[in-house]
């Protein structure tokens, strides 16, 4: 694989003001051999800046090595990161090559290091300020010329002030700062990453194109808060590909949250039902008396006006019209089109 194909490999993709500003804040960082801290959000693309922050450093033609700090124990992490010697510890056959000695020359990619533990900070901190380590098990000291970039989701100042993260490690990491923009704070790219995404797995699913989407479909993405971000919009979209019945037409369904379900396990001990708390009580609808022979009919009636209601109430935003009902986003675009309701004010284009 190229070099130029290996950085599009880990393009990112977006058109909105917040996160041009953020490519070209990992541009003008990434020539210099410095360590460089990631902010952002789950799903909003930490390792794929950290991808890109090495293939525009001087250091591309050198290794390139991940760790995810969460994923490991403490004895686990430590021996990944430093490397063990033979019979360091009972299952230690033979050496262990730690992750810092094999960046050495390019660059260290540490995720999720808020989990790390003090003491492993300590050692990660002589690493950033002299280059030095021991493996474990050895007093041996070893030098590396790896670049650090660490990427967490968590508030690493506030850590800091109650001593949960070293107060001089955080300083060294953080000679720059890049914090990614939430999807929800993109605009327009989201519909962008759509196509994208939907694009992608029409191709692996063998089809001659990607139909794209209706515009309800765009309207309800656009509407959702993506509290997965980018990973989550992309779930959303490859089920929706290949759950589309006809794949020729524009995608009409989404289903944001794959676990709604009417036999969705309640949790608390509550008895299943909508998702979410329960928001205000509807206004009550004055309505004619009802015969028997009336009653399909009235309580269809009555269940359009109480949706209507609530979207007047709430200025047609569907989100807070849904939390209003005690609804999911998906109820309530169900209902919508159970009852034909518009989804805008009248006469809003």
């Amino acid at each position: 694989m190229s070099d130029a194909s290996r950085l599009d490999e880990h393009a990112l993709l977006g058109e909105s003001g917040a996160f041009q500003e953020t490519l070209e804040a990992v541009s003008a960082v990434a020539p210099l051999d410095r360590p460089v801290l990631i902010i952002g959000e789950r799903g909003t693309g930490k390792e794929l800046v950290a991808s890109r922050l090495h293939f525009l450093s001087r250091r591309w033609q050198g290794p390139y090595v991940r760790l995810n700090c969460a994923a490991l124990t403490e004895s686990l992490l430590d021996s990944e990161l430093f490397g063990h010697e033979a019979g360091a510890f009972t299952g230690a056959a033979r050496r262990h090559t730690g992750r810092f000695e094999l960046a050495s020359g390019g660059s260290l990619f540490l995720d999720e290091v808020a989990n790390t533990t003090p003491r492993l900070q300590e050692k990660i901190l002589r690493v950033v300020e002299y280059g030095e380590f021991e493996r474990v098990g050895s007093n041996q000291t070893l030098q590396t010329d790896a670049r650090l970039v660490a990427a967490t989701n968590a508030d690493l100042p506030a850590l800091a002030r109650t001593g949960a993260f070293r107060a001089d490690l955080l300083d060294r990491l953080a000679f720059d700062v890049i914090t990614i923009p939430p999807l929800r704070a993109r605009g327009g790219d989201i519909l962008l990453l759509a196509e994208h995404f939907g694009t992608q797995m029409a191709r692996h699913l063998g089809l001659q194109f990607f139909p794209g989407l209706s515009e309800d479909a765009r309207a309800q993405l656009v509407d959702y808060a993506w509290p997965g971000n980018v990973r989550e919009l992309k779930n959303v979209i490859e089920r929706a590909t290949y759950r589309n019945p006809e794949p020729e037409e524009p995608i009409q369904e989404l289903q944001l949250d794959p676990f709604e379900s009417p036999w969705r396990p309640a949790s608390g001990g509550e008895t299943s039902g909508a998702v979410g708390s329960p928001g205000p009580a509807p206004e009550p609808v004055a309505r004619p008396p009802l015969r028997v022979a009336d009653l399909k009919a009235a309580v269809l009636a009555y269940e359009k006006e109480i949706l209507t209601r609530a979207l007047e109430r709430n200025r047609y935003h569907q989100r807070r019209t849904a939390e209003d009902l005690a609804l999911s986003y998906d109820q309530l675009r169900n209902y919508l089109r159970k009852h034909r309701i518009a989804t805008r004010a009248p006469g809003r284009a």
